[in-house]
């Protein structure tokens, strides 16, 4: 392109010389148009100059890289390969930015759901993570007499404020719960329990019923998010070894069941 414009100038010059010539110019006027001419001459060597420069600059880097893939191919590098290992590593880190991304929402629902249920630990309730679940620990004692399934007056008051704080918000309503029941490693002495998986189970089953009774006595939450389980003495919070410590492990929990895309280790988030 750049020749090609270099000799139009030229022509135009000549051209131009020519007409000078032929109408009787004066002498100044030819030597102003010959030094144009040799002006444009110059440009003309200077431009095939830098042309001829870049293009063995070209030659050079093409033979430079020919020998380096001959010397990766000797080296038993496989280019096609290489390459196809660095698109495995770019689709691996768009992967991971996706799921970093995923992390950050899981964490800000989670955050926002364990700021929800602070409004509990005001009613001198413990909201922690356990087993991968958010958990809401009832004391049992609170709830029940020792040995007993039948809730107890005070029981009844925190389980209707904990429904109060569950149905007046959208969110919270929306999720699932399950009520489980545990106890202490005594054992029991016989009875219509039989044992503390029965005692357990009856327990859960009435937080459950109380939490989901529609009549103005009741907790009025949808039945349908709710569900019971009992796990005896399995799954203590403490040593089964003082009063205390039993007193502990005698509790009712209300756990915040996990959507899909929550099973994940939400301690990684509460730390």
């Amino acid at each position: 392109m750049r020749r090609t414009t270099s000799w139009l100038l030229l022509g135009s010059a000549l051209f131009a010389l020519a007409g000078v010539s032929g109408c009787g110019h004066s002498e100044e006027e030819w030597q102003a148009k010959l030094r144009e001419i040799e002006a444009l001459n110059a440009k003309i060597a200077d431009e095939q100059g830098r042309n001829k420069k870049t293009k063995a600059e070209i030659d050079e880097a093409l033979a430079q890289i020919a020998k380096l893939k001959q010397q990766l191919k000797d080296a038993g590098v496989d280019i096609s390969k290489l390459n196809a290992n660095l698109e495995e590593q770019a689709r691996a880190l768009e992967d991971y930015r996706r799921r970093a991304e995923q992390l950050e929402a899981i964490k800000k629902r989670f955050e926002m759901l364990r700021e929800k249920l602070q409004a509990l630990t005001k009613l001198g309730l413990k909201v922690t993570v356990r087993n991968n679940r958010m958990v809401i620990q009832l004391p049992g004692d609170v709830l029940f007499d020792k040995g007993k399934e039948t809730l107890k007056k005070d029981g009844e008051d925190i389980l209707l404020k904990v429904a109060e704080v569950i149905r007046g918000d959208s969110a919270l309503s929306q999720r699932s719960f399950q009520v489980a029941g545990h106890t202490d490693s005594d054992k029991l002495a016989g009875g219509r329990f039989k044992d503390n998986w029965g005692l357990s189970v009856m327990r859960a089953r009435e937080v459950l019923a109380f939490l989901v009774d529609a009549t103005p006595k009741g907790g009025g939450l949808n039945v349908e998010r709710w569900s019971a389980a009992g796990y005896g003495d399995t799954d203590p919070v403490k040593a089964n070894d003082t009063d205390e410590n039993k007193q502990s492990n005698r509790r009712c929990e209300l756990v915040v069941l996990p959507n899909v895309e929550e099973m994940l280790d939400l301690k990684t988030l509460a730390n």
